[in-house]
Formats: structure tokens, sequence, C-alpha cells
């Protein structure tokens, strides 16, 4: 019986493992349908984002698909930045690791859009830089 309790927590554990396995394939699989629409896209366990003609949409990844879903003219955008830690970063070249946000700056707002990993969003800041003829 001791063998049995030691074991049902590694049982427990996975469970919850195969569990959220099978959750962020669900969430990436319904991503793949939203994002055959798009000319580039981009997945990450913290948002979805996309480029279809002048129109960049982000959202939140679900299970049901993309949810609160926001679009903007890529016309509007007045700069865009790559923030981390509150701290604007500029290298795309240098060794950033860690989470950051692709900051939007709109005439009448900023968007932050979070990445999980910094350089994506420097080389997604490099992209529509070069889409929309802004110097970097």
């Amino acid at each position: 019986m001791l063998h049995g309790l030691l074991w049902l927590p590694l049982l427990v554990l996975f469970i919850g493992l195969a569990w959220a396995g099978w959750n962020e394939y669900q969430k990436l699989e319904s991503y793949k349908v939203w994002a055959a629409d798009f000319e580039t896209a981009k997945y990450d366990v913290r948002a979805v984002l996309g480029v279809r003609g002048s129109d960049l949409v982000w959202g939140k990844p679900s299970r049901q698909g993309p949810v609160f879903l926001e679009t903007i003219d890529l016309g509007e955008l007045q700069r865009i930045g790559v923030q981390q830690q509150n701290q604007l970063l500029s290298d795309p070249e240098g060794s950033v690791g860690g989470s950051a946000d692709l900051l939007l700056e709109l005439r009448d707002r900023q968007v932050l859009i979070p990445f999980t990993e910094a350089s994506l969003a420097l080389q997604w800041r490099q992209f529509l830089n070069r889409r929309l003829g802004l110097s970097a």
C-alpha cells in the first residue's frame, strides 16, 4: 500500500502533463486554421499575430481559436518598438533573452503585444518597419 501511495502523485503529475500537452496542441491546431488567411502569422503561448494586406491582427490563443482579437491598419502606426521590463530595446543583433512586448505607437494610444522571446519581437519590429518603410 505504501508503494501505491508513493506512485499516486506521479500518476497525477503524468495526467496533468498529458492534459496540458493536449490543451496546447488544440490551441496550435486552431491557430493553424486561423493563420491560413494571413500573409505572415506568429503563434506564441502569450499571443497570436498576423498581417493581412494593410491590417495587423492580434489576440490571445485558445482551443476554440484566437480570442480578444484586435485589428489596426498599418498606416496608423507612428512608431514600432520592443519593450522588455519597461525598457526599450534597440539592438536586433544582441543576444537578448526572456520575454518582451512589441510596442505599437498609434496616434491616440499605445498597444503592447506580448512575445515569449525578445528576439522574435525584434524580428517582428524589423519586418513591420521594412513593410512600412520606417527607420528601425
